[in-house]
């Protein structure tokens, strides 16, 4: 394969180009636009078919060796907490923590802690009926309510493994996960604040009106305590943590305690004994109960496993073109350090609305390309992924599903989500950015 930097650029562009028409238009699932675009950019290039076949299948393979077990562990997890009620429970400490009074940042801190484990689209409808119940005690505007909590679910799912997008990027540029979460909750900290403070701001320019109708729920069952609530969430971060600045070299002589700390702090490991915790939240388990949350955990978690395969297929083709070497020859790519993987993240996330597809999409572009970029070291390469995290977040609007889960669920016009939650995701994007460059002064 002899292919020209131009007819590199081309097809390249072209495959980008086919992935957001695909998705954002025709709405065909990301899982076959990726695979189309694979094509596309490999037949570009003159790369034989068969040639095409066996990349992609190697890059299909090689996430899911990474990543497989840890979105279905990472999925089990978020929906045995929300079967238990663990998740309200949780909301509901936070929220007689801090008091009715400041009742949105409570539901935003809320956000950000239930969100760490629960996809955000999930953790938002769980949270629904709290949020309302909130409005209508509190008289706080509806806008203002949903926003806060939006904000602080949608900062930790563009940030933090085990999200889709923030995982696959991980193991695409070779980040460690512990070490990721652990930088990537303190990032998250300052976008949950802007996106909460622009819902207050903003918000107060809408009139409160009534909630919908909030789904009944059932009072009878009970609630596990915030003990129990808690530890799922706790436990599996701080382990995964432990192991990361442990730092084991291959043959080293360890103590047994620290041995065992590498094994729990694995992170299949560690989600298996989160889901584990979850379980002792309810006494006793009817075994149709378990076998349909298991499934319904495995299903969901299929749905994301084959749009991220399909990604690595993508950047596996990217790698066989040696698109990296062709940009860095032609660009100088150290001058835009940090600032390249969010721009070009924010461009694909605004034009096709999935933050995952995004995020996934952009690290097959960096990964060649991070030595050009100055970030080839272990920090350059967790701050590049923070910054596609942050580029992730920007813009939100009417082609992301999250966007309409937030307007439905909270009877929300599109007017007031555009000026409120779409203009917060910007803001929450920018400051990510700033971060990410404060630390990349420091640490880079």
């Amino acid at each position: 394969m002899t292919a020209s930097f131009a007819q590199v650029m081309i097809f390249l562009g072209l495959g980008i180009g086919i992935i957001i028409l695909l998705t954002a238009v025709f709405r065909v699932h990301a899982f076959f636009a990726l695979l189309i675009a694979c094509f596309v950019v490999g037949l570009g290039v003159q790369m034989p078919v068969a040639t095409i076949i066996n990349v992609t299948k190697q890059g299909f393979g090689h996430i899911m060796q990474s990543l497989g077990f840890i979105i279905v562990l990472g999925t089990a997890l978020g929906v045995v907490l929300e079967h238990t009620g663990s998740t309200k429970v949780m909301a509901t400490y936070i929220l007689k923590r801090i008091g009715e009074k400041h009742a949105p940042l409570a539901m935003s801190i809320t956000g950000f802690i239930v969100g760490l484990p629960i996809f955000c689209d999930s953790g938002y409808i769980v949270l629904s009926g709290l949020n309302k119940s909130l409005c209508r005690r509190t008289g706080i505007s509806v806008i203002i309510m949903s926003v806060s909590l939006a904000t602080g679910l949608y900062s930790v799912h563009c940030l933090i493994p085990p999200h889709p997008g923030a995982a696959a990027a991980a193991s695409t540029i070779g980040v460690d996960f512990g070490k990721l979460i652990l930088v990537g909750m303190g990032v998250a900290i300052p976008a949950t604040l802007v996106g909460y403070g622009w819902a207050r701001y903003a918000g107060k320019k809408f009139r409160n009106e009534e909630p919908t109708e909030t789904p009944v729920v059932d009072l009878s069952k009970p609630m596990p305590s915030v003990f129990l609530s808690f530890l799922p969430v706790i436990v599996p971060i701080l382990l995964i943590g432990i192991k990361s600045f442990i730092g084991i070299e291959a043959g080293q002589s360890v103590p047994a305690w620290m041995t065992a700390f590498m094994v729990v702090g694995d992170p299949v490991i560690a989600l298996a004994i989160g889901i584990g915790l979850a379980f002792l939240a309810v006494q006793s388990w009817k075994k149709s109960v378990v076998s349909k949350l298991l499934q319904e955990a495995a299903e969901k978690a299929g749905g994301i496993l084959v749009i991220i395969g399909a990604g690595g297929a993508f950047g596996a083709i990217l790698a066989a073109t040696h698109v990296g070497e062709h940009v860095s020859k032609a660009v100088n790519l150290q001058a835009l350090g940090i600032f390249f993987p969010f721009l070009l993240t924010a461009v694909l996330k605004t034009a096709q609305g999935s933050s995952t597809v995004a995020i996934i999409t952009a690290a097959s572009i960096i990964q060649p390309l991070l030595p050009s970029l100055g970030l080839d070291s272990d920090m350059g390469k967790l701050l590049a992924v923070l910054s596609m995290g942050g580029g992730s977040m920007m813009l939100s609007h009417a082609n992301d599903a999250y966007f309409w889960v937030i307007a439905k669920f909270s009877g929300l016009d599109m007017r007031s989500m555009l000026q409120v939650y779409t203009v917060a995701s910007l803001f929450m994007g920018l400051i990510t950015l700033l971060v990410v460059f404060i630390l990349s002064l420091f640490l880079i």
